[in-house]
């Protein structure tokens, strides 16, 4: 009757832990993995983008180059190069949150973290997330302003020159 008590008791122990859930197979983890997985992607996006912004760049300074005294030109490559450090500061913010991010999830996956505590902190930086998209948006419109008003001033002061040009030879 002793042994048959003791292999109940085992048995229960033994169905106790065998019932507690590995947290990496909860759904809410899986959407935290799911989510994590798509702000990678933006990331990449942001990273090609800035790229994108800082090769724009060079092709602005570039062009202004044959331009000579023109402090329109000069105030446009400020504004830019101002806005490519704010971009570059973005970028390296959310490449910590997504790192925190991924910590997040070994911690949640190891069960040093509760559902909760997992929970409360994803929703926190999912918002964080959203609020760097939101930021990186605003950044991508006004460099494309500040591209294009810079490609309608290169315009107009060719355009001019070959005006001046048709004048002097006249």
């Amino acid at each position: 009757m002793k042994t048959l008590s003791k292999l109940t008791v085992i048995a229960a122990v033994l169905l106790l832990a065998s019932c507690k859930q590995n947290p990496a197979e909860t759904p809410e983890h899986k959407v935290m993995v799911a989510d994590h997985t798509e702000m990678e992607t933006s990331h990449e996006t942001m990273a090609k983008e800035h790229a994108t912004m800082k090769d724009d760049h060079q092709e602005m300074v570039d062009a202004h180059k044959a331009i000579e005294n023109d402090s329109l030109h000069l105030v446009t490559e400020k504004n830019h190069t101002s806005l490519l450090a704010k971009h570059e500061n973005l970028i390296s913010a959310h490449q910590a949150l997504i790192a925190k991010h991924a910590e997040l999830e070994t911690k949640h996956a190891a069960g040093e973290i509760t559902l909760e505590q997992m929970t409360a902190e994803h929703e926190a930086m999912k918002e964080a997330h959203n609020a760097m998209e939101k930021e990186h948006q605003s950044m991508a419109a006004e460099h494309q302003r500040i591209t294009e008003e810079d490609q309608k001033m290169i315009k107009e002061d060719q355009e001019k020159a070959k005006e001046e040009e048709t004048d002097k030879s006249e």
